[in-house]
């Protein structure tokens, strides 16, 4: 079984995790591209949600044992993870569905809110819209009265973006999205939340309006690479951005945490008015079934890289009656 070293500080608390989520930079941490003075043996894995087991002196005063918390932090993937009290969000309950807003949903938030200049009318497109920030994306821009088109693979992932609100859904594994595109919106697309790199990054800046904003949020068809990228069309990029006056700008949620609580506090709210929809996928429709217990979390990864989700991949780590602290 794979547990955290624990260390127990004064102002922290351990978490004994029931479910983790899965992300596409898993991959990066644990290829040592976040911080190459990392050496393996390492914890990996970026997020969780679980019950309070312990506390330290200070943090006592604001949480009790047996609390529901979820918490952003390196080392989820783990039985047991120590988890600073600042850091800790607490929650009404132990939901999967809190877990898609930690890291996908807060991404996609602060992003666009940032980034994004969204109005009323603007044309956004969500490459990979039905996975697990994609999803927020589509759902978020269409709160600002925009009109969402969303990529997709399969007609199981058309009709879940439908089912949330996307306007014009393109199946790239059975239409050109290049061509659809520029037949049905010539003048461009203003706002791109991109997370899928290589071609179809070269593609959405081909497809930006004038004064066009393409956010990069991530490059997963490039992260299985030795270097973790895809080549673009680089040369043309300064002569086609100048063109149309137009930007890229890439997010990376580490350099937004003063912004985190707010915007997670503000989904929570959204998501238990009813108004966002947080799809999880526990892997029920996968080869070898559900993801249950850290030894499914390579699936998980696999799975994702397969692009079979729909929504958010989460692992869920049942309890043990061997499970000791």
């Amino acid at each position: 079984m794979i547990t955290s070293v624990l260390r127990f500080l004064e102002v922290s608390k351990p978490i004994f995790n029931l479910f983790v989520g899965i992300n596409a930079s898993d991959i990066n941490y644990s290829a040592g591209r976040y911080d190459t003075s990392v050496k393996p043996p390492f914890d990996v894995g970026f997020e969780g949600i679980g019950d309070v087991v312990a506390l330290g002196l200070s943090a006592s005063a604001h949480y009790s044992v047996g609390q529901a918390v979820a918490y952003v932090k390196a080392g989820s993937f783990a039985e047991y993870t120590v988890v600073p009290a600042k850091e800790a969000v607490p929650l009404p309950s132990v939901k999967p569905e809190f877990l898609t807003l930690m890291v996908s949903g807060a991404t996609a938030y602060i992003s666009l809110k940032n980034l994004g200049g969204l109005s009323e009318g603007k044309k956004v497109l969500v490459t990979a819209a039905a996975g697990g920030t994609g999803q927020f994306a589509v759902q978020l821009a269409k709160k600002a009265k925009c009109h969402v088109i969303g990529t997709c693979s399969s007609d199981e992932k058309s009709g879940f973006l439908k089912s949330i609100g996307c306007d014009h859904v393109i199946n790239y594994k059975t239409e050109n999205v290049e061509s659809v595109l520029r037949k049905d919106y010539p003048e461009g697309v203003d706002v791109v939340y991109e997370s899928v790199g290589g071609k179809m990054f070269d593609l959405a800046v081909n497809s930006l309006a004038t004064k066009g904003r393409l956010i990069v949020i991530g490059f997963i068809a490039g992260y299985q690479n030795p270097t973790g990228t895809q080549p673009i069309k680089a040369e043309f990029l300064p002569a086609k951005l100048l063109k149309k006056s137009a930007s890229v700008q890439g997010f990376f949620l580490n350099h937004y945490f003063s912004e985190y609580k707010m915007a997670l506090q503000h989904l929570l709210k959204m998501y238990e008015k009813g108004e966002l929809v947080c799809e999880v996928d526990l892997g029920d429709l996968s080869p070898e079934g559900k993801f249950i217990g850290l030894e499914s979390v390579f699936r998980a990864v696999d799975y994702m890289y397969m692009g079979k989700n729909i929504g958010k991949i989460v692992v869920e780590l049942p309890h043990s009656v061997n499970s000791k602290l």
